[in-house]
């Protein structure tokens, strides 16, 4: 199956790491995401690309066509897989990518576009993979808060692996179910109404 896609559709990449083990971890925040948006939004079941090496699901919401993209390389080497369904810098610009963000916390969405990887591994290589930094972001927060509203985010490098590919906590499903659920809805609006105004949207809740 060929990875190339109508001009004017819209890439969305979900980012995680592939196999039973992960599906739950917070680190595949993103590809639980696009999981969801695949289900609300009624797109084609999910098929294997093994070119891409990703699961590629496709569908449109109201005329807004999108290719989904579930790279199933692992996280670090996430931009192989979305290289595939862009080919240039231009329609990077089309190109939006949903992933877990250690600095906001969890229950938060922001959409962004043109910034850095905020240290992210997967965001990393989508840039080094493109060579670019000019693409859409759904960034999911993941991080606890204290009583008081404070970010705590786990410090050093081991506990942030360990914090990241650990599973959601039972306390936090609920939140969870919810923010995917906005997720989805975000992702349908930027295809509805674009990026600028579905941003303006998203980051003032």
């Amino acid at each position: 199956m060929h990875a190339s896609i109508a001009p004017m559709a819209w890439v969305i990449a979900g980012l995680g790491n592939p196999g039973e083990e992960y599906a739950r971890t917070r680190h595949n925040a993103g590809r639980m995401a696009l999981e969801r948006f695949a289900k609300d939004a009624g797109f084609s079941e999910w098929r294997e690309n093994k070119a891409a090496s990703a699961w590629v699901s496709r569908g449109s919401v109201e005329r807004s066509l999108a290719v989904l993209v579930l790279p199933e390389t692992y996280m670090n080497k996430s931009g192989a897989a979305v290289a595939k369904f862009i080919k240039n810098v231009k329609q990077a610009e089309k190109l939006i990518v949903a992933y877990d963000d250690l600095d906001l916390p969890l229950g938060t969405l922001k959409i962004s576009f043109d910034r850095g990887s905020g240290g992210h591994k997967g965001v990393e290589s989508v840039m080094r993979a493109l060579r670019t930094k000019k693409f859409w972001r759904l960034r999911m927060g993941i991080s606890p808060t204290t009583v008081t509203g404070s970010l705590k985010k786990p410090q050093g490098e081991k506990d942030v692996q360990d914090f990241i590919l650990g599973s959601f906590r039972e306390s936090e499903s609920a939140l969870l179910k919810k923010t995917l659920k906005r997720a989805s809805e975000a992702l349908g609006r930027v295809l509805v109404e674009g990026p600028a105004r579905a941003m303006n949207h998203v980051n003032s809740l």
